[in-house]
């Protein structure tokens, strides 16, 4: 195994780190954005009214896109297990 292919496989690992955790980040700014205009505008600043819907709204996400997720990590560790055998040699 030479360097190149371990900077492979670590861009790889990252990117599906990224794309795997991109919903789940994005609804958390989007509420907490809606939130935070919320509070601003009504000048209520109770740390629990932005906490709960950041948590619902991660829920919901995961539930959604669940099986997506799941199917997305499965494809890259049976890419992962197809290249042993080529590090191997």
């Amino acid at each position: 195994m030479n360097t190149e292919t371990v900077m492979t496989m670590t861009y790889q690992a990252m990117k599906v780190v990224l794309i795997m955790a991109a919903p789940a980040l994005l609804a958390t700014l989007v509420v907490g954005l809606i939130v935070s205009i919320f509070q601003a505008a009504t000048q209520v600043n109770e740390m629990t009214l932005s906490f709960i819907p950041k948590l619902l709204a991660v829920g919901a996400t995961l539930a959604l896109l669940g099986p997506w997720l799941v199917g997305t990590m499965v494809d890259y560790i049976q890419a992962l297990l197809a290249q042993i055998p080529e590090m191997a040699s």
